[in-house]
This record gives C-alpha cells, sequence and structure tokens, in this order.
C-alpha cells in the first residue's frame, strides 16, 4: 500500500491578523517539509482566525482574506514550498451569491489548486454560522502520491451523512478534516469516539486537525488525531500545546474514479484535484507519536491558563492586575495568572478594611512570598470612612460601599500603570448573584468564571499537589484552602450564612444551567423544593449582573454568556 507522510500544524491563529497568521503558515509549512511531509494541513479557518463572528459581514474582510490566500501560495512556491499540498482555512465568498462561506483551500505550486466551503453548518451553543455563512456543496478529493485524499471542516463530521458518507462512497482512502473545535470538560473523549465512529463510517482512515489557543471566551485545545478505519489510535497530538504532528499512513490506492461533478450523498458534488505524484513505500523508520493525556484537573486548569494566556496578549497586555483577599477565589488567579504571564508580570494588591481577618491578610502575602510576583498594601479604610461620613450607610449597602471602592481602586492602577485586571468571580457566585456590581465584578477577563466553587477548592488542591511533584512550593497557602469561604465585609461573615452549602448548591445548579432542567424536575431528583425555589430565584433575578460580567474561558457544557441566553426581563419563575 502506498504511504502518505501527513503533517497535521496544530498552532493559534490570532482572529484578524491575517498578515501574522500568514507568516505561521509559511513557518509551519517549512517544518513540515524538513520533516518530510508530503501533505500539511492547518486549522479551520487558521489564516483569518476563528471565530471571526461579525467581522464576516464586512466585505472589506472577506476580501482581505480571498486575497491573502492568493498571496500566500505565492509565497509558498517563492520560499521553495510550492511542492508541499497546504490545506489551509480561510474566509471565502460563494462564487454565485457573493454570500460569506467558511471556507478551506489547497495550496500548491504558488496557486490556488481547489477552494471548497463547509458543508453542515453548527447554530447551537457557542456557534451562530447560519448568520454569516452560506453552506457548501462540494466533495472535494485531493490525490497526492497516489492516495485519494477527501476533505472536510468540522462540524461536517459532527453530523450525520453529508462529507463522511460521502467520502465512503466515493472510495476515499483518508478523511481529513480541519477543525477550529472549542474545549469544554471531557470533550476530549467526545472527540475520540466521534472519529472513531465516523471513519468506521467512511471506511478508511480519518485525521482529525484541531487548532490550539484561546478567542475571547472560547479555548481550543488541539487534541489533533489520527486513526485508522478500524479505530485505532496511530497518532495524536498534546493539548493546550502548539505542535507539529507528522505521522506515514499506510493508505489504499488512489480508486476513486466518479466523474468529476458525480453527486453523492447530500446532493454533494465531486471535484477531484490530482496533483500528481507517484506512490510512496512505508518507511524504515515511520513517523508517528501519541501524546499522553492529561488528568480532569490537569486539562481543566491548563484551559484555564491557555485563555487567560491569550486573552492578555492577543489584547496587548504585558501585565495583569489582581486584588488579593487571602480567599481561595483570587488565589487560584493568581495562580493561573503566574502560570499564564509569569510571576513578574503579575502584580497583586491587598485592600484590607476593618472587617479583613488578620488571617486572610497574612494569607495573602503568603501567596505572593510563594509565588514572586508583585504584592502592595493599600487600605480602603479611610476611604470608607469617608463616604460613610457623608452617606451614612447601613446593611447590604455598606457591605457593598467595600467591594466597590475596591474596584474603584484596582482600576485607577491599571489605569496609571497599564496592568489588565482580573476579576476573580467564580460560577457558583455568579450564577446566583453573589457578587457586586462594580466592585469584585470589575476587570477585562475573568479566569475563573465558569469554575464552580466546588470545583475552584479541587483545582487549587491539585495546583498544590502539582508544585510538590515538581519540587517546587505550593503557590496557594494551606489556610487558604482550608478556611471557610467568606467575603469579610461584616463581622464574622461566611459565605453560608447568605448561602446553601456549595455542595448543595453547585449539583443544583449543574442541573438547572448545564441540564436546563425546570424546578419540579429538580426537586423530583431528591432536592429540598424549599431550596431549589430558592436557587431557582436566585439565579433568574441575576440575569442583569451576569451580562455586565466580563468574558472568561469555557470550560463546561454550558457557560454564562455565549451559550446561555436568556433575557434579562423575565416573568417566568417557575424555572
Amino acid at each position: 500500500m502506498p504511504n502518505l507522510r501527513l503533517a497535521l500544524a496544530q498552532f493559534d491563529p490570532s482572529v484578524g491578523d491575517i498578515a501574522r497568521n500568514g507568516d505561521e503558515v509559511v513557518r509551519w509549512s517549512r517544518r513540515a517539509a524538513e520533516r518530510g511531509a508530503r501533505l500539511v494541513a492547518f486549522p479551520e479557518m487558521a489564516l483569518t482566525g476563528y471565530p471571526v463572528e461579525d467581522l464576516a459581514l464586512r466585505t472589506s474582510f472577506v476580501e482581505a482574506s480571498r486575497a491573502a490566500l492568493v498571496e500566500l501560495a505565492g509565497r509558498l512556491a517563492a520560499e521553495g514550498l510550492g511542492g508541499l499540498p497546504v490545506v489551509v482555512g480561510y474566509l471565502g465568498r460563494a462564487q454565485a451569491t457573493g454570500s460569506p462561506q467558511n471556507c478551506a483551500a489547497v495550496l500548491y505550486g504558488g496557486e490556488v489548486a481547489t477552494r471548497f466551503a463547509k458543508h453542515f453548518l453548527p447554530n447551537y451553543g457557542v456557534f451562530d454560522e447560519y448568520r454569516y455563512f452560506e453552506p457548501g456543496d462540494q466533495l472535494p478529493v485531493l490525490r497526492v502520491d497516489g492516495v485519494d485524499v477527501a476533505l472536510a471542516i468540522c462540524e461536517d463530521i459532527w453530523q450525520e451523512g453529508g462529507r463522511v458518507a460521502a467520502a465512503g462512497q466515493a472510495g476515499a482512502g483518508l478523511l481529513l478534516v480541519v477543525n477550529g473545535s472549542p474545549y469544554e470538560r471531557n470533550k476530549d473523549d467526545q472527540r475520540l469516539e466521534l472519529v472513531r465512529r465516523r471513519a468506521a463510517e467512511a471506511g478508511c482512515a480519518l485525521a482529525y486537525l484541531n487548532m490550539v489557543g484561546g478567542q475571547d471566551e472560547l479555548v481550543f485545545d488541539g487534541d489533533s488525531l489520527v486513526v485508522d478505519a478500524d479505530g485505532q489510535v496511530l497518532a495524536r497530538a498534546p493539548q493546550f500545546e502548539e505542535s507539529l504532528l507528522v505521522v506515514d499512513l499506510e493508505l489504499p490506492t488512489a480508486s476513486v474514479t466518479a466523474a468529476a461533478g458525480s453527486r453523492f450523498g447530500d446532493g454533494l458534488r465531486l471535484v477531484h484535484t490530482d496533483l500528481g505524484g507517484e506512490p510512496r513505500p512505508r518507511p524504515a523508520q515511520p513517523a508517528g507519536e501519541i501524546a499522553p493525556g492529561l488528568t480532569d484537573e490537569a486539562e481543566i486548569y491548563a484551559a484555564l491558563v491557555t485563555g487567560t494566556r491569550a486573552y492578555v496578549r492577543k489584547n496587548g497586555f504585558t501585565s495583569v492586575l489582581i486584588g488579593l483577599s487571602g480567599g481561595i477565589d483570587s488565589a487560584l488567579v493568581a495562580a493561573i495568572a503566574v502560570d499564564a504571564i509569569g510571576a513578574q508580570n503579575v502584580t497583586c494588591v491587598s485592600m484590607p478594611s476593618q472587617y479583613s481577618s488578620q488571617h486572610s491578610k497574612d494569607d495573602a502575602a503568603e501567596l505572593a512570598r510563594r509565588t514572586g510576583l508583585h504584592f502592595r498594601t493599600v487600605s480602603i479604610a479611610p476611604m470608607f470612612d469617608a463616604y460613610m461620613a457623608s452617606l451614612g450607610l447601613t446593611g447590604l449597602a455598606e457591605e457593598n460601599l467595600q467591594s466597590r471602592l475596591r474596584g474603584t481602586l484596582l482600576m485607577a492602577i491599571s489605569n496609571q500603570e497599564g496592568h489588565l485586571v482580573l476579576a476573580p468571580g467564580n460560577k457558583s457566585e455568579l450564577a446566583v448573584g453573589y457578587s457586586t456590581l462594580y466592585g469584585d465584578s470589575v476587570g477585562a477577563f475573568g479566569p475563573i468564571k465558569d469554575v464552580y466553587k466546588t470545583l475552584i477548592f479541587q483545582l487549587a488542591r491539585w495546583r498544590n499537589e502539582v508544585a510538590v511533584e515538581r519540587g517546587e512550593v505550593p503557590p496557594i497557602p494551606e489556610n487558604t484552602i482550608l478556611k471557610p469561604p467568606s467575603a469579610e465585609l461584616r463581622p464574622d461573615q461566611v459565605d453560608s450564612d447568605s448561602l446553601p452549602d456549595y455542595d448543595l448548591l453547585d449539583s443544583i445548579l449543574d442541573a438547572y444551567v448545564e441540564g436546563d432542567q425546570g424546578r419540579d424536575a429538580i426537586v423530583a431528583r431528591g432536592f429540598e423544593a424549599a431550596v431549589v425555589d430558592r436557587v431557582v430565584r436566585l439565579v433568574d433575578t441575576a440575569e442583569y449582573k451576569r451580562r455586565q460580567y466580563p468574558p472568561g474561558p469555557k470550560i463546561s457544557p454550558k457557560g454564562f454568556g455565549r451559550d446561555r441566553r436568556l433575557p434579562i426581563t423575565n416573568g417566568w419563575r417557575r424555572g
């Protein structure tokens, strides 16, 4: 059987930075050529970044993408890479209607050898592709080195039929899929099962290439993989790392003989592009490696770090600012920030009031000492006293004033010194509105926005355990993990004064938010009706707060923002 050395370039494109993305395609193509690849692929819309959202509606951006594609083909040839077929995603336009399309092309010999558009368009969860794109109707098959490679884009294999079935009907030896598949918890297992099933349906090997990095709320974990027709994993790239996955595939001799324009499943029209090349034997030392998988905690933590790093750097910042209270949330955010951009680029401020405990102040200072980040203390007591003398606030208004003074202080330092402020709110608190608008909610990015409180503790313990295994000092003080959570806005305050225990709260939230289960269904699962009613009411009435919270990396099946879209003004109160 002929051999095809395939390279999958798992890299991190930047939305809108077409020039930079083109440079990266050239750089990774050169690396693929140096490793003897005969075909190299790049992720979905790699040339423009993904998702481009309403940029797809701007004619200037679409035309810039199309022009850059042609220019890239010429540049690859000029740099001696014209003999290497390059599959790259870009933003295109339908020839007949002029509508934007999510496209990919094969660049070869200084030309655009073929183009095609995504057939199935996702329109659920974080995806709105019906808003932007017109679907494609082709089955592109590429012949190279005596084998036939069918091409597809992401959602094309998440739906039944389409290019998967058509690839099998056409007799392709490999189905190559380029993806921009966002991360969520346990999705790696879901993808592997999907890829194996689709390989069996197509009756051929399947190569699944995914991008890596972050774009606003979305995180891309890479995890590219190749399986044979029986579902055996032949190669797999690491998660959350840029990498070039190279694998030698023994594939059937090219056998697609249908005439150009032949129709297959879902009315897909065959477009066959022959790039020539003689069949090649399997090398004595075939390429292909399988990266070790990550534990659940390692995977989630890596997603948070990746999303934070991408947001900070891609928005032109070099440093971040965090209000460090000595509590578990800000401690984990600080650890994530240090791992994302380095301790030298992280500044934390302790802002104690008369209600701040000594152990919390000590814990904040200890975390700073352990990690080496920049740390200072600025008391809000004088500011608080000045407000109280003028307004005479009591109760919740007095508590929230402290939080808002801290928020104002952080934004003032941010403006003065140029740091990006990170907000420390977690998903449990955001769900029930246990946060102060313009107080602890200030900031440009919320690294733990999609992480429930119970998982916060789990990740903090895991991060410390990893440090011990590496022979390092655990970043988070043990007392921070062990003490009862508290906002410390009044004497002896703890979170459980206002909320159910977090184990109980998070279980109900998981059913209500992720599961979209109504009040009655949740009660039927054995939860106390009064508690469910209270939680549902809190969630429903806090929508206006969540709308004003900064973005943060999505790690769950249903994060606040892109995934869960409910009206703020809403009279439905039955869950």
